[in-house]
C-alpha cells in the first residue's frame, strides 16, 4: 500500500513557495503520490452540500499538478476529483496528455460526474445530463488518446478528421480513477475505470464501497485491457490515521491510502502532519 497527500492546492497552501516545500517534503518523506480537487466556481452564498466556502481560494488541479510535476522526480500526480462534464473532452485531453507528457507519465488522472448544482449550472450543464456526459467524455477522451484515426459521435462530443499529439507517455492512455459512492458511480468504476477513488472516516466505511465494487462486478463486465480495479481511499474526519487503522487498509486492499492534512490554515502545522503519517504502516 502506497500513501499518498491530498488537498495541498487550496488555502494557506497553495501559494508557490508553499507548495514547493511541502512537495518536495513529501517526496523525502516517502509519499507515492500528490492528489487535489476541482472547483471552478464555488455557490455563493454557500449550500449544505458544499465543501468549501465560496471565497476558499482552491487552484485549477491540472495547472497546479503541472507546477508539482517540476518540482518532483517521482511523485504521481492524481485528481481527485476533477468534475468531468465541466470540461470541454476535447480540450481537457489535450491538457491531460500534455501533463503526463510532461510528468513523464505520472498523471493519474481521477474524475466523476459533480454534485453542487450552481457550479454546473455555472459552466452550462444541466444536473440531469452529468452521468451522461462522464460517460461519453471519457469514451471520446480514450478515442484521442489511442485511436490512430480518432473519431466520436455522441449526444454532447462530435468529432471526425481530427489527431491529437504528443499522446500520453501509456499507448491507452493516462491511468483513469473513478470517484464516487452511489451504485451508478462504482458500475461506472469497474466498466472505465483503471481504478476508483473514494472517501469516509473508517475501515468499515471502506468495507461498504468494496461490497458496492463487488455487486458492481456482477452486473457490468470490466474490459480486459483495464487490469485489475485499484483501490485509492481517504480518511476524513478524523483526518488523523491510526497505526492499527492504516494495517486495516492494506488488509482489505488499498492500493494508495490518502492523507488530508485539514484545515491547510498553517503551512507548518501541514509538513508536521506529513512527517508523522509518513510513520504508518504500509
Amino acid at each position: 500500500m502506497d500513501l499518498g497527500v491530498y488537498g495541498l492546492s487550496a488555502k494557506a497552501t497553495l501559494g508557490p513557495a508553499e507548495t514547493a516545500q511541502l512537495a518536495r517534503r513529501a517526496e523525502e518523506l516517502g509519499y507515492r503520490s500528490w492528489w487535489v480537487g476541482d472547483h471552478v466556481v464555488l455557490p455563493s452564498p454557500r449550500v449544505p452540500d458544499s465543501p468549501m466556502a465560496p471565497t476558499d481560494p482552491i487552484l485549477d488541479p491540472l495547472v497546479h499538478l503541472s507546477f508539482v510535476a517540476a518540482l518532483t522526480e517521482h511523485l504521481e500526480l492524481g485528481t481527485g476529483i476533477l468534475i468531468l462534464p465541466q470540461r470541454n473532452p476535447v480540450v481537457l485531453a489535450k491538457q491531460a496528455a500534455s501533463l503526463d507528457v510532461l510528468s513523464g507519465g505520472r498523471l493519474l488522472l481521477g474524475v466523476a460526474p459533480g454534485y453542487l448544482e450552481p457550479e454546473l449550472a455555472a459552466v452550462g450543464v444541466r444536473l440531469a445530463e452529468r452521468a451522461g456526459r462522464t460517460d461519453e467524455y471519457l469514451d471520446a477522451m480514450r478515442q484521442l488518446w489511442t485511436s490512430p484515426e480518432p473519431e466520436f459521435h455522441g449526444r454532447y462530443t462530435d468529432f471526425a478528421h481530427v489527431d491529437a499529439h504528443p499522446r500520453p507517455v501509456r499507448p491507452d492512455g493516462p491511468r483513469i480513477m473513478i470517484g464516487g459512492h452511489s451504485p451508478a458511480a462504482y458500475r461506472r468504476a469497474v466498466a472505465k475505470g483503471h481504478g476508483w477513488i473514494g472517501t469516509g472516516h473508517s475501515p468499515q466505511d471502506l468495507v461498504r464501497h468494496l461490497d458496492g465494487l463487488r455487486k458492481a462486478e456482477a452486473e457490468v463486465s470490466r474490459p480486459a485491457q483495464l487490469g485489475r480495479l485499484q483501490i485509492n481511499f481517504m480518511q476524513i474526519d478524523p483526518v488523523e490515521i491510526t497505526p492499527d487503522d492504516a494495517r486495516r487498509y492494506a488488509d482489505l486492499g488499498v492500493d494508495r491510502l490518502l492523507v488530508y492534512p485539514l484545515p491547510l490554515e498553517n503551512p507548518a502545522d501541514v509538513e508536521t502532519f506529513l512527517v508523522r503519517q509518513a510513520a504508518l504502516p504500509h
